[in-house]
């Protein structure tokens, strides 16, 4: 079992950076794959970004304005969001999922946090 908590959420105004945080416990994680998504009311959930051994990857939208990471010796993920818009507006969730290949398909994700508000003004 993998327990996931996000941090870092807020509001900001457009333009301005967010750092969002995705703290691991239960077992150490370094081998997974960990998906950033975020949803909006009576959206779907939809991925933003992943990263695993093998690399990472982005959505299109996010695309040279957030930048994932990860601190394996912490158990920690990172989502680094700059230049933001009011469209990244959504509640951001971590997930991971043990194998370590990114996808972008929610459903493969096997453990998910409870989600860290982002708003963004304009």
């Amino acid at each position: 079992q993998v327990q996931l908590v996000e941090s870092g959420g807020g509001l900001v105004q457009a333009g301005g950076s967010l750092r969002l945080s995705c703290a691991a416990s239960g077992r150490t994680f370094s081998s997974y794959a960990v998906g950033w998504f975020r949803q909006v009311p009576g959206k779907e959930r939809e991925f933003v970004a992943g990263i695993s051994w093998s690399g990472v990857s982005y959505a299109d939208s996010v695309k040279g304005r957030f930048t994932i990471s990860r601190n394996n010796a912490k158990n920690t993920a990172y989502l680094q969001m700059n230049s933001l818009k009011p469209e990244d507006s959504a509640v951001y969730y971590c997930a991971c999922r043990p194998v370590a290949v990114v996808v972008t398909t929610p459903t493969l994700y096997e453990y998910w946090g409870q989600g860290t508000q982002v708003t963004v003004s304009s």
